[in-house]
């Protein structure tokens, strides 16, 4: 049994997303969210939000222990490219990539 949640086009980038994955996976639900709670990341927030989701699916959905749920995968892909154009000097454009992140997170009860 598993529960999981989904953030699509989050406007960060995968990279930046990834970092905070790996500090919370395979770990307790209480621990990861405490861990985004208090990491000084652009990505703690949205993750934070997405975790909370994936913890109301287990317990409204699937009906499973809140206390013995753990993040059992995680993972980022990239999504859509937002491209945008700065000007610079005599004339020329230098393009801006602005990266968009899809967020996977799967959350399991320990046996």
């Amino acid at each position: 049994m598993e529960a999981r949640a989904y953030l699509k086009y989050a406007r960060i980038s995968p990279r930046k997303v990834s970092v905070v994955l790996d500090l919370i996976r395979n770990k307790p639900v209480d621990y990861a969210m405490a861990v985004l709670k208090h990491t000084p990341k652009a990505a703690c927030e949205d993750l934070e939000k997405l975790l909370k989701s994936a913890i109301a699916n287990a317990e409204n959905n699937h009906n499973m222990d809140v206390s013995r749920l753990y993040v059992a995968e995680c993972h980022v892909s990239q999504g859509p490219i937002l491209k945008r154009i700065r000007p610079r000097a005599q004339g020329r454009a230098f393009r801006i990539d602005k990266k968009t992140s899809h967020v996977t997170l799967v959350l399991k009860e320990q046996e």
